[in-house]
């Protein structure tokens, strides 16, 4: 599914869900849903969430400072020729690659900086360097598209709001919201493989991904979600 059917889908099936459940439906709840519903594509440069956090115009401005640097290099750094031309080649190749590649760069990057220089300021912000370097390293619907991710992001959140007031209803936003995703996938031709290394997938080939039907298919679980959400916030008051 693309991005926006997942983030209004898998968020509002599951505030529903919460507030059928009598679970409260906080303002952070409803973030960490709406995070969650794009997480697992974490592993997509293009998916709207890594679109939103590394956008095309931080990318210019990337590839403007690494040509800036190449040519830096190459002028002042004579007296380590030819060193100097090898590095500033390097650094020029890098800032014309494909957005795609360089939003892969980027996470690595940010992901390595987590995990080298966050752990003073906070423990999780080496979980979140490990992701972010994990996710640009598998394949899309890979590691972050299984059981083991689902369970893992939801047990992440129950320990870090645990004690802390609305903390369960945070986690239990974040987890379904996530889990709610790879339902959502299981629909496409394409599916998931929920427990690797088992090779088996979870596909229904209800929809193909971009095709018309698929948009069909998604337009309609979109409708049938704010139907959802009518009724147990408004109409059932």
């Amino acid at each position: 599914m693309m991005g926006r059917a997942h983030l209004v889908i898998s968020t509002g099936v599951t505030l529903s869900v919460m507030g059928l459940a009598g679970i409260p439906v906080t303002l952070p709840a409803a973030a960490a849903a709406a995070v969650s519903s794009l997480l697992p594509d974490i592993d997509e440069p293009n998916s709207i969430l890594v679109r939103t956090v590394i956008p095309t115009g931080l990318l210019r401005v990337l590839q403007l400072a690494l040509v800036v640097g190449a040519v830096f290099i190459y002028y002042y750094g004579q007296d380590y020729a030819p060193w100097n031309l090898a590095l500033a080649g390097l650094i020029a190749v890098v800032s014309f690659l494909p957005g795609r590649t360089l939003r892969h760069i980027v996470m690595f990057m940010i992901g390595l900086g987590l995990l080298q220089f966050g752990q003073a300021f906070s423990p999780w912000n080496t979980i979140a360097g490990c992701v972010l370097m994990i996710s640009t390293l598998v394949s899309h619907r890979g590691l972050t598209h299984t059981a083991y991710a689902a369970a893992g992001w939801a047990m992440l959140l129950y320990f870090a709001t645990k004690g802390t007031a609305g903390g369960e209803s945070l986690w239990i936003a974040g987890g379904m919201s996530y889990a709610l995703h790879l339902a959502a996938d299981m629909l496409t031709n394409r599916g998931i493989r929920p427990l690797p290394p088992l090779k088996f997938r979870v596909k229904f080939k209800l929809m193909s991904t971009g095709s018309k039907w698929g948009n069909t298919v998604e337009n309609m679980c979109i409708v049938l979600t704010l139907v959802l959400l009518w009724y147990v916030f408004i109409a059932s008051k």
